[in-house]
């Protein structure tokens, strides 16, 4: 005889990357759904609050359960997390980085589902990742996501020169970002390290009305004002030719 899983839904909630427009970068459905949820699993409590207040949920939002999950979270604390959907609760995932699972501490809790046989449904929404490599003009057939690259200036020049190394041989976008704060400083250590005719995608803000997205070889950005990325959240692309 089979047995009914009377597990909860696991949704991956896309969130905005700013104060955009919700209506212009996320489907209604992600909108109603995200409404009726009561339990969600959050990168960052602040933010998914004024993202929950902004699309009004159906209660309010002191009376919705967030739970935390984030890069400070040990592995041992993540099983937890799945208490109301093994109880049979729909539980929200929202990252800080717009997709759950991309960039963000998220995957470990969806592996976990996976893991117990729980049914885990993907929203669609904006991916700063994704679609600054549309918008820059670079391999979208062969390319890789890196996340951070060392802070320490000396090995992240070496990291550059590995970056750009690979990039040559195996025609391949590397993708790559850095906290905010420091992104001039990686934007003038791409350039001292990086070959003139290698390409490299500056994108930031994206999605929001300061949004930018500039593709130009080593050389020509040399040649060029360099943009104020301080404090902006940016993607780096790069490939070698």
């Amino acid at each position: 005889m089979n047995i009914k899983n009377t597990f909860g839904i696991l949704y991956l909630i896309p969130v905005t990357l700013g104060d955009d427009n919700i209506n212009q970068v996320l489907p209604i459905e992600v909108v109603k759904t995200a409404q009726i949820l009561e339990n969600f699993v959050v990168e960052s409590e602040k933010s998914a609050r004024h993202f929950l207040s902004t699309i009004k949920t159906a209660k309010p939002v002191r009376e919705l359960t967030l739970n935390l999950l984030n890069e400070h979270t040990l592995d041992k604390d993540v099983t937890a997390l799945l208490a109301p959907l093994l109880a049979g609760k729909d539980v929200g995932l929202m990252s800080d980085a717009g997709c759950p699972g991309i960039a963000d501490p998220g995957a470990k809790l969806v592996e976990l589902a996976h893991q117990k046989g729980i049914r885990v449904v993907p929203f669609v929404g904006p991916s700063s990742i994704l679609l600054s490599l549309m918008a820059s003009g670079l391999n979208g057939q062969q390319f890789a996501f890196l996340g951070y690259l060392p802070v320490d200036k000396q090995a992240r020049n070496i990291r550059l020169k590995e970056i750009e190394k690979r990039s040559q041989i195996y025609k391949e976008t590397q993708i790559f970002i850095e906290t905010p704060y420091r992104n001039q400083h990686m934007l003038e250590a791409i350039l001292s390290v990086c070959q003139p005719n290698t390409r490299l995608c500056v994108a930031c803000d994206i999605s929001l009305a300061t949004e930018m997205i500039v593709t130009k070889t080593i050389a020509v950005w040399k040649k060029s004002p360099l943009p104020d990325l301080h404090k902006r959240p940016t993607v780096f692309l790069l490939l070698a030719s």
